[in-house]
């Protein structure tokens, strides 16, 4: 199965960005009020993705030797898709106001940020390891 390990990079890349795009949409689209964010379509697309982009990440993790977690960023980005989808849960849907849902919103795109940074350096401190030395 190794021998695929770049396509599924690829995919797993594309799903990644293409999941992070359907969010930063649904999300300003709730917050311009507009309903289309919750459509039903709109929502297994987002479901879809995400599946085929969890998929992608099982299959690399089981083609990956166990030292990856050896100096920790994958644990770090792992820990951050949990923060990540939570923050999104509030910023699309359960957030009361919209002053909330906004935070929640920035907080997450924020944090897809530093979780697409951690998996571009390999390091748990993404894009902030060229600032630490």
């Amino acid at each position: 199965m190794i021998e695929f390990y770049p396509q599924i990079k690829s995919i797993h890349i594309a799903m990644a960005i293409t999941s992070g795009l359907i969010f930063a949409l649904r999300g300003a689209g709730v917050l311009a009020g507009m309903r289309w964010p919750h459509w039903l379509p709109v929502r297994w697309t987002s479901y879809t993705v995400d599946t085929a982009l969890l998929t992608a990440a099982l299959m690399l993790l089981t083609m990956l030797p166990g030292a990856m977690f050896a100096n920790g960023w994958l644990t770090v980005k792992l820990l951050l898709l949990v923060v990540y989808i939570v923050l999104g849960v509030f910023a699309i849907k359960r957030g009361r106001t919209r002053l909330a849902k906004a935070g929640f919103y920035v907080a997450a795109l924020v944090t897809f940020g530093m979780v697409y940074s951690i998996a571009r350096a390999h390091s748990p401190w993404g894009f902030l390891n060229a600032f630490l030395g």
